[in-house]
């Protein structure tokens, strides 16, 4: 009898482990931009961490907005980082996708080629790289200039650049005096001007206004912005079980990238040679990096959408998003 049951238990294993084999999705596409909030990505795909979930898993960058809603419009990736007001304009315009986390709390600072600049007041008149115009990094700049009374249109000479790494290679030609940019083009930035001499080459360029300290100042809350996570694209999003392995996969990696920064940097290093190994490491030190369900980050969600809503309602696509686009609650 007891033999039996012995025999009865391994069918029935043999049975389970058939079933999730046959289960496994033939690809998964996990996509994002080169930032801090595709780290945990990278990781989760070097890793190993969702093999048992599908044949290959594979990383896919996004260099530009453009790029970012061709994949999402197309359905050309799984799990996809992006800055939310994108993943509500995206969801109200009938995208089928599903908020995952919020993990990247405002990773935006003004570099300057001068030093002891406190807020944005101090560059009235001043000519500022701002890349992808009319997306989060111009959304927040204006945002936060017109609460503290200033003008973006007419206080700053505003000039617009495709990307980070194009503000940042002005920065270094001496071809101006301030940008603002993103986690990691920040470090790197600072990162290759340090590494030439000063003089000859390169400006001395110094990490001048914090955007998320001046949210914090002038809109009188906590100095953090819910400014990108992840969302579930597609047949995914209607998987609960799944949107829960995925989120804890990706906070897992990301404290993984938090305690081993160098590391990290250097699996984010092989894929794309802009950025070095110690950019990244920097970037993660002083980045504010928290990988908050979407159902528990709402109500800063809510304040930051409210508020874009008072500038340009289209920027999320003219309402609020509802109750589906936090999904089946925390995790």
């Amino acid at each position: 009898m007891r033999t039996m049951i012995q025999i009865l238990v391994a069918v029935l294993m043999a049975l389970t482990v058939l079933s999730v084999h046959a289960e496994r999705r033939p690809h998964l596409v996990l996509a994002g931009p080169l930032a801090a909030v595709s780290f945990p990505l990278i990781h989760m795909v070097e890793s190993g961490t969702l093999a048992d979930l599908a044949e290959t898993v594979e990383f896919v960058s996004w260099r530009d907005p453009d790029q970012l809603r061709v994949l999402a419009l197309k359905n050309k990736a799984d799990v996809l980082a992006m800055p939310t007001n994108v993943a509500a304009n995206l969801y109200n315009r009938g995208t089928d996708l599903e908020l995952i986390n919020v993990s990247t709390w405002g990773i935006l600072w003004l570099v300057s080629r001068r030093d002891k600049l406190e807020t944005l007041a101090d560059l009235k008149g001043e000519e500022i790289a701002i890349p992808f115009r009319a997306d989060m990094p111009d959304l927040l700049f204006g945002l936060i200039s017109e609460a503290q009374g200033l003008d973006p249109r007419h206080d700053f000479k505003l000039r617009y650049v495709a990307t980070p790494m194009d503000a940042m290679q002005l920065l270094i030609a001496r071809r101006i005096d301030h940008a603002l940019l993103a986690e990691p083009a920040v470090s790197m930035a600072l990162r290759r001007t340090q590494s030439f001499p000063i003089s000859v080459i390169a400006p001395e360029l110094h990490r001048s206004i914090d955007l998320q300290a001046e949210w914090g100042r002038v809109l009188e809350r906590a100095p953090r912005i819910p400014q990108a996570g992840i969302v579930a694209m597609g047949t995914i999003r209607h998987d609960p079980d799944l949107i829960a392995r995925i989120h804890d996969a990706y906070r897992n990696s990301l404290a993984w990238c938090q305690a081993n920064a160098l590391e990290c940097g250097r699996l984010v290093a092989t894929y794309t040679d802009m950025l070095s190994a110690e950019a990244v490491s920097d970037a993660i030190a002083v980045s504010p990096l928290e990988a908050v369900p979407a159902a528990a980050a709402r109500n800063e969600l809510e304040f930051l959408f409210t508020t874009l809503m008072h500038r340009n309602p289209a920027v999320i696509g003219g309402r609020m998003p509802d109750d589906d686009f936090y999904g089946h609650g925390s995790p």
